[in-house]
């Protein structure tokens, strides 16, 4: 079990753990895909939507709303047909619709009371800034995709987190959905880590699967909030 008392600063993945991407993420692809006559599962569209993401964060950085563009193209593609360039648009245009989970505001909430918190996501400034105003909660620090010139898993993104923060890797708690992009590069550089794992026995999802070991295993945000607080 984690000391909680040990830690001053939280830090949190955006989409997947305060943000309900994957309803986001089906709700703007599944009419692309209807508008060209072709479906796919949706366990299979989130699993297709996770390895183009890897794909297209991997290379030269470029911003998160091309990586969402060629995620849209790419999955045309996978699919047999081409999509024009408002339809490729439409993925990120989605984002700032995105819903943040039923118990993720009212967890920050209590959060907030006793720690300072800080987003370290892979997206862009004016596209967090929309999500921002969802969850309600002030931050103290927002570290992007954008800011950083990387993508997580990249060490980059959590190096400027702890720059920005300037506290010692064992005051700050990492929390996150996704072992590959977060749990492991946050563990190499000395940070706890809590993994946020809404989706349980049944995994998968818009996440490149990977093997990790969080400090801590949650169900969600309410039960973060409760244990540490």
């Amino acid at each position: 079990m984690l000391d909680f008392r040990r830690f001053r600063v939280l830090t949190f993945d955006c989409y997947g753990t305060l943000i309900d991407w994957e309803s986001g993420i089906l709700g703007a692809l599944r009419p692309l895909l209807a508008a060209h006559g072709t479906s796919l599962a949706d366990d299979n569209l989130l699993e297709l939507y996770g390895e183009l993401e890897a794909k297209a964060e991997a290379g030269e950085y470029q911003s998160y709303r091309k990586v969402l563009e060629a995620v849209a193209r790419g999955t045309g593609r996978r699919l047999g047909f081409e999509i024009s360039g408002q339809e490729a648009s439409s993925l990120p245009e989605s984002l700032k619709d995105w819903q943040p989970f039923p118990d993720t505001v009212a967890a920050l909430r209590k959060l907030k009371s006793r720690f300072q918190l800080a987003i370290v996501s892979n997206t862009d400034d004016d596209l967090f800034a929309h999500t921002a105003r969802l969850l309600e909660v002030p931050f103290d620090w927002v570290i992007t995709a954008q800011q950083a010139g990387s993508y997580k898993p990249s060490h980059n993104n959590f190096k400027l987190a702890l720059e920005r923060i300037a506290l010692p890797p064992d005051e700050v708690l990492h929390c996150a959905q996704s072992i590959y992009h977060d749990v492991i590069p946050a563990r190499a550089l000395g940070l706890a880590t809590v993994w946020v794992n809404r989706r349980g026995a049944k995994g998968g999802g818009a996440t490149k699967a990977a093997q990790g070991r969080p400090d801590l295993v949650v169900p969600d945000l309410k039960s973060l909030a409760e244990m540490a607080t």
